[in-house]
């Protein structure tokens, strides 16, 4: 089903394509609640923001880190946040990684733009 995402603030159409949106059990559960990732997004509708928090931070029980660089999305009309850029996606290259383990943080990863449902308007095309 296609759908017409804009913002909740100043109404602006993202022109976010329905195609290009992950499945909802692609990333772990936790990372995902209350949010929608894209593969990839019009760069003109928005503006990013580089950000690099160095403190303790936790996105599940198991998984947590120092060091936090990701990139703000922000409504390009209104500058409402509207969510994050995290260079977590898929793998950019098919390689199997170092010692053939799989692929590893070296390896250069796609970016997944990932925007809260609170801050999208949803409505569908008809």
């Amino acid at each position: 089903m296609a759908g017409i995402y804009s913002c909740t603030e100043c109404g602006a159409n993202f022109s976010l394509n329905t195609n290009h949106l992950f499945p909802s059990d692609f990333y772990f559960e936790a990372g995902n609640k209350g949010t929608l990732s894209f593969s990839s997004v019009d760069e003109t509708k928005f503006r990013f923001e580089k950000e690099d928090k160095i403190r303790p931070f936790f996105e599940t029980l198991n998984y947590w880190g120092i060091q936090r660089k990701r990139t703000k999305i922000k409504c390009n009309s209104c500058g409402r946040l509207v969510g994050y850029v995290y260079d977590d996606g898929p793998p950019l290259t098919n390689s199997t990684g170092q010692f053939h383990m799989g692929p590893s943080q070296v390896i250069p990863r796609a970016a997944r733009y990932r925007f809260k449902t609170k801050a999208l308007n949803i409505s569908s095309e008809t």
